[in-house]
């Protein structure tokens, strides 16, 4: 009796079938990474039914079994951080590209370490009796919200074959009209990181001239303009444009002037959970007037983590002013720096403006005619760091939406990025 069943199960149901096909493949990182196509080879597992009938809807599964090449020794992938998406194409009795997609899951991927990519699914209902073969194509790694694209470099053979028998509802032998899937279409997979709020182009909307002079009648503390700088932020995976409205303020500290900078436009969220201690931003503020040079402004490194989905936030950017000369000194936004995670984005003004006129006494071994950055202050006891300048931290200071995280990754074949633009403070 249970042989029976058995047997009756495998007639009605059919067998699922599974074989690996490999192919040589080339896959093309994101432009603007530097690094060259890559060729390799995937090999991937296929699974359908062994049989079917006409009507029906088969389920087919591809599981990746090596990727074309390793994580580039660039930058660690998180878990969960990578998402396959492909087309299998479908001949024989009817012809169809079946849209194929997996979950974004997979472990921790250290850097030289082998991909691991999730199983991708799609279905295809079967419109004509005959022998249907399923042969794998060309698939994209998203990771991080960039794409990374791979396509055969060979005629691929076909990895198993569906017998399709008419059935009660069946139209008979023959070719068939072409089937697509009704899997989601593979470029929905694409991690959907949101559009920046702001402009990509243009000049800053405010005159170059200062809200405050500073210097004398007792005053000590000077608020600045708030200036619109367009930036554009090159990575390892290109250029970036943004353009955020900057403050830049001071407070007088005997012959030395303590500086906050801050971001005032929001741009977007992080595509992934970044860990405590690794979102970090420096800027230069540039000297003009009476003095020349640069000084050093930065925030403290994130204290907390940043989940996938919420804006990135940081503190205040400070540093301290020790004027070089004496006279009308002006303050402007110059290059942004952030590191985050072992990556590096610099993002220079198109143009700038002035933010902070201050009236200024020259000290001894003050900013002008130096190195292009201020000298140390003794200001609050605070560490000094590189060029002099004090690490005064911002833990008293709302969240900075300062920074939004456009892209970042490792890519299968490819290469890692974390590419971050100005933001908006939420008061």
């Amino acid at each position: 009796m249970f042989t029976g069943a058995a047997v009756l199960l495998g007639v009605s149901a059919g067998q699922a079938q599974a074989a690996e096909v490999s192919y040589a493949t080339k896959c093309v990182p994101p432009s603007g990474i530097g690094l060259p196509d890559v060729n390799g080879t995937t090999k991937v597992d296929i699974t359908a039914p062994a049989t079917a009938e006409v009507g029906d809807t088969v389920d087919i599964v591809w599981k990746f079994t090596q990727a074309a090449s390793k994580n580039p020794d660039i930058i660690d992938l998180p878990a969960n951080s990578v998402q396959p998406s492909g087309t299998l194409k479908a001949a024989g009795a009817q012809s169809a590209d079946i849209a194929m997609q997996g979950p974004r899951e997979n472990p921790a991927i250290p850097k030289g370490g082998a991909m691991t990519l999730s199983d991708m699914k799609g279905t295809l209902k079967l419109t004509a009796a005959g022998q249907v073969t399923l042969t794998p194509d060309a698939y994209v790694v998203n990771a991080l919200s960039t794409d990374t694209k791979c396509a055969p470099t060979e005629a691929v053979q076909p990895a198993v074959t569906i017998t399709v028998t008419a059935g009660g509802g069946g139209s008979g032998s023959g070719s068939g009209s072409p089937s697509t899937s009704t899997s989601p279409d593979p470029s929905q997979s694409q991690s959907q990181s949101p559009s920046p709020s702001t402009s990509t182009s243009g000049t800053p909307g405010t005159s170059p001239s200062a809200s405050a002079t500073g210097g004398g009648g007792g005053q000590t503390d000077f608020t600045g303009k708030v200036v619109d700088i367009p930036y554009t932020c090159a990575s390892p995976i290109g250029e970036k444009k943004a353009t955020s409205p900057i403050q830049i303020n001071a407070k007088k500290n005997g012959g030395s002037y303590d500086l906050t900078v801050e971001f005032k436009k929001s741009v977007m969220d992080s595509p992934i959970d970044i860990p405590a201690g690794k979102v970090k931003p420096t800027m230069q503020i540039v000297l003009g007037g009476a003095d020349t040079g640069s000084v050093t402004v930065e925030g403290p490194l994130n204290a907390a983590t940043i989940p996938q989905g919420t804006p990135i936030e940081i503190p205040d950017l400070k540093g301290v002013y020790k004027p070089g000369a004496t006279g009308d000194s002006t303050l402007s936004p110059g290059v942004l720096t952030i590191e985050a995670m072992g990556t590096k984005t610099v993002c220079t003004p198109d143009s700038t403006a002035v933010s902070l006129t201050l009236n200024t006494a020259e000290q001894a071994s003050g900013a002008s005619g130096g190195s292009g950055s201020s000298s140390s202050s003794s200001s609050g006891g605070a560490a000094s760091t590189s060029g002099g300048l004090a690490e005064t931290g911002s833990g008293d200071h709302g969240a900075l939406k300062a920074l939004g995280l456009v892209a970042g990754t490792a890519i299968l074949l490819g290469g890692a990025v974390f590419t971050f633009m100005p933001g908006r403070r939420t008061r």
